[in-house]
């Protein structure tokens, strides 16, 4: 399903379709995701559509920036450093592309969206919350619904720690995909005080693999800085 089409065209895949029909003049989008349907007119004659994974944060609607992915605890060794793999919710975005411009047309997913509270009710931050197992290598996935995240831990305090979850600013994602693998790679660092700062990659882990359209680039978003801390622990 992820690639560019001239339209009109039609694509389908599982519980997912997707089509641009030309109907007395008009050229109308149509999208179908199990009960979830979308449908626009297009003005573009000559405009293409670019479908890619993109940051899960945007459904139901934009409320958070940040993911959390909680996995089965890891005990790491004082001083020490270790890659492991988790999975991640996938959201699957349309662009439309005309000449030069790009501008995002529909975001919609098969993942179920939970969200969570990180820290405190007063201080704390709203979380896209996703439940992961931890695998030593790349798990087999449906890449429609779900991801895999290489994630270096890094514990360079010369005391054990136990970690079970990382707090993510989409702001930072990069993500690569191909017919088989939508990915991140990221690193957690232990910090003194039970806090960690998390940071992402600019590099595919999968050989083949292509840069999806950032929606903060698309949507103009200024990105402050490559990291986040996690003030409120990382268990």
């Amino acid at each position: 399903m992820y690639g560019t089409y001239r339209y009109p065209c039609a694509i389908e895949e599982e519980s997912v379709s997707i089509e641009v029909t030309e109907e007395n003049g008009l050229y109308i989008y149509r999208r179908i995701c199990g009960d979830d349907t979308r449908e626009l007119v297009i003005s573009p004659n000559d405009g293409e559509l670019i479908i890619n994974p993109v940051e899960p944060v945007n459904l139901p609607k934009n409320i958070t920036c940040f993911l959390e992915i909680e996995f089965d605890k890891i005990v790491m060794s004082p001083e020490s450093e270790d890659l492991y793999y988790l999975t991640f919710p996938v959201e699957i975005g349309v662009f439309l592309k005309s000449g030069k411009s790009v501008s995002l047309l529909d975001v919609f997913s098969q993942a179920v969206s939970k969200y969570s509270l990180y820290g405190s009710p007063k201080e704390g931050a709203v979380v896209r919350w996703h439940k992961s197992a931890v695998y030593r290598k790349m798990p087999e996935v449906d890449n429609l619904m779900e991801g895999v995240m290489s994630l270096k831990i890094v514990n360079p305090e010369k005391e054990i720690v136990e970690l079970s979850r990382g707090i993510f600013d989409s702001y930072g994602m990069k993500i690569f995909y191909n017919d088989w693998y939508v990915t991140m790679s990221a690193e957690i660092r232990v910090l003194p005080k039970d806090e960690a700062e998390t940071k992402f990659f600019n590099a595919p882990i999968v050989a083949g693999t292509d840069k999806t359209i950032e929606l903060y680039y698309c949507r103009e978003i200024p990105v402050v800085g490559k990291f986040y801390k996690m003030n409120w622990g990382y268990q």
